[in-house]
C-alpha cells in the first residue's frame, strides 16, 4: 500500500521528521540551510515559495518556522528576528491540506496544544506548542518531571533530567533523552524529539485518509 505523504517545512536535520515517518508517512523535508544528516527525501530551499508549488501534492504539511522572535531568550542577542508564523499558516491554509504549525512556548499559534517529553517517558524537559488542522485538543498526558532551576549544563535536579538548550555537555547523553541518535550538538539543540510527532501524525492520518477518500 502507498503511504501518505508528509511535507515537513523548516525540518532542520529531521527530529520531527523522523516521528511522522514512524506514525507511517513518507516524509520530505525542506530548508534553507544544507542538511547533511536529515534521513529522508530533502529539498534545500525556501520553505513557503516550495510549499506553495508543491503543498497540494502531500496528504499533511507540518511546519516549524524560527521561533527566535517568540523564544523568552530573544532579548540577550540584540537583533530582531522575523516573525513567519502567519504567513506559514496562511500558506499552509492556502493548499487546503491537514497541517500542524510547531514553535515555542509564547508562539501566537491558534488553539495549541502543548507537549513535553515526560509525557512519553523521555527525560527531556522540552515545551513545545502544536497548533493543529483539523484542532487536536488534549495532549496524551500531563507534565511529570520535577520543577526547579535548571542547571548551566542543562541537568536538573538528580541530572538524569536534561532541557538540551544552548551548550549542554553530553551529546550521547542528550540524544538518548531526545530519542534521536544521528544529531551533532548543535542540531540537537534546535530539534524536536519523534516521539511528539509520531503521536501527532498518529492523530493527524485520520483527517489524511478522510480528505483522502
Amino acid at each position: 500500500m502507498t503511504r501518505p505523504r508528509c511535507l515537513d517545512l523548516f525540518c532542520k536535520a529531521g527530529g520531527a521528521s523522523a516521528g511522522y515517518a514512524q506514525a507511517g508517512f513518507d516524509v520530505t523535508g525542506v530548508d534553507i540551510e544544507p542538511q547533511p544528516r536529515y534521513p529522508f527525501s530533502f529539498v534545500q530551499g525556501d520553505a513557503l515559495e516550495y510549499v506553495a508549488a508543491h503543498g497540494h501534492e502531500y496528504d499533511l504539511i507540518a511546519a516549524s518556522p524560527p521561533c527566535q522572535a517568540h523564544t523568552s531568550l530573544r532579548g540577550r542577542w540584540g537583533r530582531d528576528y522575523p516573525d513567519l508564523i502567519s504567513a506559514t499558516r496562511a500558506a499552509l491554509i492556502a493548499t487546503g491540506r491537514p497541517y500542524v504549525i510547531e514553535n515555542v512556548a509564547g508562539a501566537p499559534l491558534l488553539n495549541p496544544i502543548m507537549l513535553c517529553g515526560s509525557m512519553f517517558d523521555l527525560r527531556v524537559i522540552r515545551h513545545r506548542l502544536f497548533e493543529t488542522n483539523p484542532a487536536i485538543w488534549f495532549p496524551p498526558g500531563g507534565c511529570t518531571h520535577p520543577k526547579g532551576a535548571v542547571g548551566r549544563r542543562g541537568h536538573l535536579g538528580d541530572r538524569e533530567w536534561m532541557t538540551v538548550t544552548g551548550h549542554f555537555s553530553d551529546v550521547a547523553k542528550a540524544g538518548r533523552a531526545m530519542g534521536i541518535d544521528w544529531m551533532t550538538q548543535r542540531e540537537l539543540a534546535q530539534a524536536i524529539p519523534p516521539a511528539y510527532t509520531n503521536w501527532l501524525g498518529t492523530q493527524m492520518m485520520g483527517a489524511c485518509a478522510e480528505l483522502a477518500g
